[in-house]
């Protein structure tokens, strides 16, 4: 069974988040440090929680791992790409690590 990664951006009072220095330094970190052990990844930036409803989170970035021995890889890389993180954003991200099913 897949493991993923996910790392959420929350939408906090005076929060905020670059998402051009994320999409384009940040993820290229990402793929540099930890890209070798990640199987797929996908972005969402957050756009609403519902009709009318604002979003509670900047982004949501999902990364699949084909076992849990990649994962452990990609997280012992991951110093540069969390040390990054003040550079976008002043939310602290929150992480859920998971196995997919369907």
């Amino acid at each position: 069974m897949a493991i993923t990664l996910q790392v959420l951006y929350p939408v906090t009072d005076g929060s905020h988040f670059n998402d051009a220095y994320y999409a384009k330094t940040h993820m290229g970190l990402v793929d540099a440090h930890m890209g070798q052990h990640i199987q797929d990844m996908v972005v969402t930036k957050g756009m609403a929680g519902g009709p009318d409803t604002p979003a509670a989170f900047h982004a949501i970035a999902t990364f699949v791992f084909a076992d849990k021995a990649d994962l452990d890889a990609a997280l012992a890389a991951a110093g540069p790409v969390l040390a990054d993180i003040p550079k976008f954003t002043n939310a602290t991200p929150q992480m859920l690590i998971g196995q997919t099913y369907r």
